[in-house]
This record gives C-alpha cells, sequence and structure tokens, in this order.
C-alpha cells in the first residue's frame, strides 16, 4: 500500500522538477538527431537506445509532444520547433488512421497541445495555424468515433484494433480526441449523411468501460474486487452480448494489469475535467450531468483506491497485480518496489500514468466541493510523483535516450530487454513512459508557478 506523505506540497518538487527538465532536454535532442531517416516509430529502449517495435503506431504523438511540452515548461522555443515542424510534416497519417483506437495518445498529445498553447498565448497568434490544429482535430476526433461496436442494451465503444468484439481499457484516454472534436462543434456524419453526435459516443463508450472493464464488489464473479481493471472485454458482435473479460498485455483476465488500471484513473478524470465544459441541456440527451458525472467518478475512485492499495509503498506498482512469482518477493506491498528484484518487473510508466490521474482526480473532487478521498489521491499522487523524479526511476545518465526507467510494454510477449544477469527486464524507458512523466511535472509545475490550470482542453477560445 502507498506510504502517502500528507505533509507534502508541489512546491517540495520544484528543484527535482527542475532537474527533470534539464535532463529531459539531452534526451529530446538526442532522439531527434539519431532518429532522423530511421524507420519506424521509437518505442521502447534496449540498451538505452530507442527503437522501434512493430504491433502499432501509437507512440509517434508521445514523442513530439514530448517536444512540445518541453517548450511549455521552458520556452525554450527549439523545442517548439521540433515539436511543430514534425507535427506538421508527420502527423497526418495518425489524423486519418482508420485501424486504431490511439487517436488521443497520438493527436491530442501532438495538436492538441499546439492548439492549447496558441490559446493560451504561448505561441505567437496565427489564424491558419490554429485552423490547421482545429481541422487535424476535427477529423481525428471523427474519425476515432467512427470506430464502433453497438452493444445490447443501446450503448456502445470504441473497438481495439484486435477488432470489433474488443474494448480495451486504454481507449479511454482516446475519448479526449472525441472531446476536443465536439468543443470544436464538428460531428461524425455516417451513411444517407446521418449525423452522429461525438458526445454520444463519448458517453456510451466511457459508461461501457465503467461497467464491464471495471469492477466494483458487486458478485460479477469470484474475482470481483472493488478498483480491479480488466484490460479487455470481449463482445458478441452478432448480438452485441457482453462475453468474458480478456487481456492483451496483462497475465491474466481475472488478475489487473497496471498500466490498464492507471489508464482508467487518468482517463475518467481527465473526461470529469472536460464535463463542465458541456452544457446540462447536451447531457440531459445522454442521462444528465449528475448520472454521466456519478458513473464516472465510481470508476475512478474505485480504480484509485485499488490502485493505491495494490501498489508497493513508494508508488510504483509490479507490471500485473496476479503476477505468478509476486509471491516470491515476500510482503511486497508494505516495502518499497525493487526494479532489480529477480522474479517481476515493475512498470514505472503505469506510476508515471496514476500519478497525474490521482492529482486531476482529486482537483475534479476540489471544484465540486467534494472533501471525501480529495486529500488522500491529491497525496498519493504527489508521493508517486516524488518517487519516480528521483533514482533508480529518473534516467540520470545522459547517454540513456529515456528518461524513466523501469518501464514494461509487452511482458508476456517477451518485448522487454533484459539485461545480462538478470531473469527480468529493467533499466529500460518507453515513449509512453517518458511523456506522461513530463506531462505530470507539467502539471505540478504550473501549480507551484500558479499559472493557468493545465488540461487538454486548454481555455474556452474567445468570442
Amino acid at each position: 500500500m502507498i506510504d502517502i506523505d500528507h505533509s507534502l506540497t508541489p512546491a517540495d518538487l520544484a528543484r527535482a522538477i527542475d532537474r527533470m527538465w534539464q535532463l529531459s532536454a539531452v534526451k529530446i535532442r538526442e532522439i531527434e538527431a539519431n532518429q532522423q531517416g530511421c524507420e519506424g516509430t521509437p518505442v521502447i529502449t534496449v540498451d538505452g537506445l530507442y527503437k522501434s517495435q512493430g504491433w502499432t503506431e501509437w507512440t509517434q504523438g508521445f514523442q513530439f509532444g514530448s517536444a512540445i511540452l518541453q517548450f511549455d515548461a521552458t520556452n525554450d522555443e527549439e523545442f517548439l520547433c521540433i515539436g511543430r515542424d514534425n507535427t506538421i510534416a508527420r502527423m497526418a497519417a495518425h489524423v486519418t488512421h482508420i485501424g486504431v483506437h490511439d487517436h488521443g495518445f497520438n493527436n491530442v498529445s501532438t495538436y492538441g497541445n499546439l492548439r492549447r498553447l496558441l490559446l493560451e498565448g504561448r505561441i505567437e497568434h496565427n489564424q491558419r495555424e490554429l485552423d490547421l490544429y482545429e481541422l487535424a482535430l476535427k477529423a481525428s476526433g471523427a474519425v476515432q468515433a467512427a470506430r464502433w461496436s453497438n452493444t445490447f442494451d443501446d450503448g456502445g465503444y470504441i473497438y481495439s484494433f484486435n477488432g470489433p468484439h474488443s474494448l480495451f481499457s486504454d481507449t479511454i484516454r482516446s475519448l479526449r480526441a472525441l472531446a476536443l472534436a465536439h468543443e470544436l462543434g464538428h460531428r461524425l456524419m455516417s451513411e444517407n449523411d446521418e449525423p452522429v453526435s461525438l458526445l454520444d459516443r463519448l458517453v456510451k463508450h466511457a459508461r461501457t468501460t465503467a461497467e464491464f472493464n471495471v469492477y466494483y464488489a458487486r458478485n460479477r464473479d469470484r474475482f470481483d474486487v472493488r478498483g480491479r481493471v480488466v484490460h479487455e472485454s470481449i463482445f458478441n458482435t452478432n448480438d452485441g452480448n457482453y462475453r468474458c473479460p480478456s487481456t492483451q498485455q496483462g497475465y491474466s483476465p481475472f488478475s489487473t494489469w497496471t498500466r490498464g488500471l492507471a489508464w482508467i484513473i487518468l482517463g475518467y478524470a481527465e473526461l470529469l475535467e472536460f464535463l463542465p465544459t458541456v452544457s446540462d441541456a447536451e447531457l440531459q440527451e445522454f442521462g444528465g450531468r449528475e448520472n454521466i458525472e456519478r458513473f464516472m467518478f465510481d470508476a475512478a475512485r474505485a480504480a484509485s483506491d485499488f490502485y493505491i492499495d495494490q501498489t508497493p509503498t513508494d508508488g510504483v506498482p509490479y507490471w500485473d497485480t496476479g503476477a505468478p512469482n509476486l509471491a516470491e518477493l515476500g510482503d511486497y506491498l508494505n516495502q518499497p518496489s525493487d526494479p532489480f528484484n529477480q522474479h517481476e518487473p515493475v512498470d514505472s510508466s503505469a506510476a508515471a500514468i496514476a500519478a497525474q490521474g490521482l492529482l486531476r482526480l482529486a482537483e475534479s473532487l476540489r471544484q465540486r466541493g467534494i472533501s471525501d478521498g480529495q486529500d488522500r489521491y491529491r497525496q498519493a499522487g504527489l508521493t508517486v510523483l516524488r518517487t519516480l523524479l528521483d533514482e533508480p526511476y529518473l534516467a540520470t545518465d545522459e547517454r540513456h535516450q529515456g528518461l524513466l526507467l523501469h518501464c514494461i510494454y509487452h511482458h508476456p510477449r517477451g518485448w522487454d530487454h533484459v539485461p545480462a544477469g538478470s531473469t527480468i527486464p529493467h533499466g529500460e524507458a518507453c515513449q509512453w513512459g517518458d511523456y506522461h512523466l513530463r506531462e505530470a511535472a507539467l502539471y505540478v509545475g504550473r501549480v507551484i508557478r500558479n499559472e493557468p490550470y493545465y488540461s487538454f482542453f486548454g481555455p474556452a477560445q474567445p468570442s
């Protein structure tokens, strides 16, 4: 269980955050210099050097988005140029990619961040540039929403790259693409010019995920523990009925892959931040604000409580809560994580994602005047982030291209590098881990400096 430091403040992390950005700059430059002309997108490191790993192209947005976050935090225009130039030159294919569930990762991290900085006045205003980013975001949201399967109860979900039967927990964070496109007044046009509301699909997907991918101790099955998350739910595409839990990157359908758990925490926390920008009248058609916020808070709080309870004291989880060799680690939940053990790997990328989610969930509670859990989640998020901003998790060796060490991509498939003398992978980084550490640091850094609150939808556009 995380040993939450209730005395920790954002300002206590300021020096560590500054050091992280200094290291981050070196690593972004190194990746940019060494990826020119390379085939494939950098995904994970091997011996400290980024390489591609074929599955889907879901990490390019993290690569260029990291440079944009670096500019946001430091005002160094070198990184704005890296992020903006590469977004315009290389991200268009991701906007119209019909084969993935990753639009929120790729396109909101790039076009979305650039739009936000323009609206904040951090980039010199250029209407045509803003138009480009907003057109890309409209198209991305509609393309993502078109990847749709209906369920038996008039619900539905954006299906994963596995096919129409598959609902991934990861996709909850791609709903940001639908949210932005809806905010921009866009909709999906279907057969016979039938308009499809992107807000409708956002709410339906979020509700289906909350119902089937998150557990609430309601005797759903023998493994129904409150807050447990399944990576994938399987549906019968003939009639839309739910069939069973599944997993791709976790150990078992009846255990919890911790990065999937983290996606749930952050995904719902961000949606709860977005909902106040939508009018009551718009939400009424989809069940009303109270109903929608209730199921989102239920999912976010259950997953957050499970994360806190099922993670070692420093806030970094092992890759799956049911990993078969965890028993060899003894009382592992009541001691700090050990990335160098010889039994099961940790996944620091899950911690980076969860840290931000916990902080955002606390803020959503604060904004609604709900005190229950507010301090617990905020302080847990800060505690986790403090761990990640220091060794052994922060990559202080400038020769290593990664920023956050001890990440795991796909342990069942054996894609992660196992160094000589070890029986498990450790010491490597991944694009999503690096990006989300930067994003969590940017979030807290803005709080420290009393700057505008960092959200994916950014400030309201002037009328």
